[in-house]
């Protein structure tokens, strides 16, 4: 039957309904969303090597006749390993597979197949463990697709062969003279070529077509955000002398400080509501920001709510609020999962009676029955954990309400400009004073008993630190290296390497009284060393934390590596951060090389996108962004000037683009999925 870009994905060739909900969980439910989930890689196979010439620690495809296989052997419960022997004119190879029984039932002695995976063995003795298997006709470019159980690459690489050759002329959404002026295919060769292309070539060509395209409907989008801003009012506040403000602070602010705070505060006397995002390095004062401005909100008669992401954080805004605030008359509250019934009760009362003045808290404010008698500023930090839905739910809670958003994920500022497309930006470029730089050093596991004492004679001054893991807990079940688990690793520690010391354990599993017991203890000195998992990376500012080892660093983002980093270095102590990671991968250790040369989150933000080229730059999916299907944020950063300057072109020509019926739909579709609209 004849398929349009709407058409429910059970009506192609082999899909059905069972498959349908297979699909529903990759957001795929349309034939448009299925070609649109383009490969994010491809299988080379059009030169396939012989055994012998393929190097050890390269991935090729190796071609081979399989001469015979050995019986399942079982290791675990779970675990059960098979062996292939294949040759060629040449050599031969073992090939391993790990719960690979059909995988090897379907392989037949005598037949020739291409292996592609990772050449490992000896000159002599050639391995390869779980290789890839394709048939020898017809090598060619392989798609690689992101999956769920069920589909495999090559299921849904037959799925969009069908949808495309019973697809209707998809509408462009694209206008011939956008097309014609940035040299761009129409959208059906892009289909053909990103998900079968015949060269690299024509699947760069073909991706680049659909990015310019996503990346057009975002800043469209963006520019639709905007426009509706605009046409919003608030209540614009008086100004007012926050030099009582300045005068207590037990510190002078920096430049960068005052810059930001004054841009704010210019913001919240004007009648369109603030939007701004304030953007700084880890430890350079944002907090600060967010403190004058609700001191000025204050003096302006207005209540003003601040959202953090995790209780710890939540918690740690409150304390320090309070002591900036407090002293000058400003009441402060604290709403989280984790506050008792009686004082939520009290706490909701004081909202909607005006007797609070600031209230700080997680995604507990959004509830239906926190009510406030004159919201008027809201702030979210990290923002990037949160939707810009739930930013919108907070400040539909009043009239008007102004925004200010905090960040210190260190992003290029080109980058910002898109993720952060509505709103208006400050950077905090400076470090306040008196914070002393952090040493950072790459060693790998031979050196980890070294590095151990090195903490232990910090510990012995009376001074504290992190082990960071990637995981709670190591997977037993896995065939493959998983990383540290903070759980069992705190163990071995304490009965070996720091034994008599006194340890800590803290990971993202454990209930919210479990995470605020072992974070006061720490912060009061009884924990010395803190073993814990990315929880740290936010909303732990204990200055006495002098020295962190990072384990399996390879396994973190630079960015994210170097939020992990500003947990130490808050005091005037001198401190250190140990990377360690035994990956022979050059580029890895070019990237992790790069946090021992500087401390500047944004010149690491800069180098890490450099480097990375293709990936998600962040380590994480931005929420409130719109799912990007296509487009990279940090790779195709180069597209960004020329998909604005057609955004541009376009809305001058027809601002309600009636005559652009398809990018209309999409644009609208992309921010509903968001619930940015």
């Amino acid at each position: 039957m004849a398929l349009t870009m709407d058409s429910e994905i059970r009506f192609v060739k082999g899909v059905g309904e069972a498959r349908m909900k297979l699909y529903q969980r990759l957001n795929i439910g349309t034939v448009g969303e299925l070609l649109y989930h383009v490969p994010r890689s491809y299988v080379d196979l059009r030169h396939p090597r012989s055994i012998l010439e393929a190097q050890l620690g390269e991935t090729v495809p190796v071609r081979g006749i399989v001469a015979s296989k050995s019986g399942e052997q079982r290791l675990r419960k779970g675990l059960s390993v098979f062996k292939v022997q294949v040759v060629d004119d040449h050599g031969d190879m073992t090939l391993t597979f790990f719960n690979g029984k059909y995988t090897v039932a379907a392989l037949r002695e005598g037949e020739e197949y291409l292996f592609y995976g990772r050449m490992g063995g000896t000159l002599l003795r050639r391995e390869m463990q779980s290789p890839a298997v394709y048939p020898v006709q017809g090598a060619q470019l392989v798609p690689v697709y992101s999956l769920t159980a069920g589909i495999t690459s090559r299921m849904l690489a037959r799925h969009v062969a069908a949808a495309l050759d019973n697809l209707e002329q998809a509408p462009d959404s694209l206008p011939p003279w956008m097309r014609q002026r940035y040299e761009l295919m129409d959208l059906q060769q892009a289909f053909r070529w990103v998900h079968f292309p015949s060269t690299l070539e024509q699947a760069r060509q073909g991706r680049q077509r659909l990015a310019f395209e996503e990346l057009l409907c975002l800043g469209m989008g963006f520019a639709r955000l905007k426009e509706g801003r605009s046409s919003q009012r608030a209540c614009a506040m008086e100004p007012r002398d926050l030099a009582p403000f300045f005068h207590s602070l037990p510190f002078t602010p920096t430049g960068a400080q005052k810059r930001a705070i004054s841009q704010a505060v210019e913001d919240l006397c004007r009648e369109v509501p603030m939007n701004r995002l304030v953007q700084g390095d880890v430890g350079s004062g944002k907090t600060l920001v967010a403190a004058a401005c609700c001191y000025f909100a204050f003096l302006n008669g207005r209540q003003s709510a601040m959202m953090a992401p995790t209780e710890l954080l939540a918690e740690q805004h409150f304390k320090t609020l309070t002591g900036l605030l407090s002293p000058l008359g400003v009441r402060v509250g604290l709403l989280t999962g984790s506050t008792g019934a009686k004082e939520k009760k009290q706490i909701k009362a004081a909202l909607e009676a005006g007797e609070l003045d600031l209230c700080i808290g997680t995604h507990a404010l959004l509830t239906g029955d926190v009510s406030w008698a004159g919201l008027g500023l809201v702030v979210t930090d990290e923002q990037h954990r949160f939707g810009v839905a739930q930013r919108m739910a907070l400040t539909a809670k009043g009239e008007g309400v102004h925004t200010l958003v905090m960040s210190a994920t260190p992003i290029p500022r080109t980058l910002a400009l898109i993720i952060y497309g509505d709103l208006e930006l400050s950077v905090i470029d400076e470090m306040p004073a008196g914070r002393s730089p952090v040493e950072t050093y790459l060693i790998d596991s031979p050196k980890r008993e070294r590095a151990f004492g090195y903490i232990r004679q910090h510990l012995d001054r009376g001074l504290q630190g992190y082990i960071v893991c990637p995981l709670v807990e190591e997977d037993p079940e896995s065939p493959m290296p998983q990383g540290k688990g903070a759980v069992e690793w705190v163990r071995q520690l304490e009965q070996t390497s720091f034994r008599g010391y006194r340890l800590g354990l803290l990971h993202g599993r454990m209930k919210p009284r479990e995470k605020e017991a072992v974070m006061t203890a720490f912060s009061q000195g009884e924990i010395q060393l803190l073993v814990a998992t990315t929880v740290v990376e936010v909303g732990i500012d204990v200055p006495n934390a002098v020295i962190m080892m990072i384990e399996n660093a390879e396994r973190f983002g630079l960015s994210q590596l170097h939020q992990l980093r500003g947990r130490v270095g808050r005091g005037t102590q001198r401190s250190t951060c140990i990377l360690l990671s035994d990956t022979q991968n050059p580029e890895t250790r070019q990237r992790l090389r790069t946090l021992c040369k500087t401390t500047d989150g944004f010149r690491i933000a800069e180098e890490d996108l450099a480097l990375r080229g293709p990936g998600d730059f962040f380590g994480m999916r931005q929420h409130g962004l719109p799912q990007m299907q296509v487009a990279d944020l940090a790779a195709d950063s180069r597209l960004l000037a020329r998909t604005q300057e057609a955004a541009e072109l376009l809305l001058r020509q027809d601002p309600t683009l009636e005559s652009c019926p398809a990018l209309a739909r999409r644009v609208e579709r992309m921010m509903e999925t968001a619930g940015a609209l």
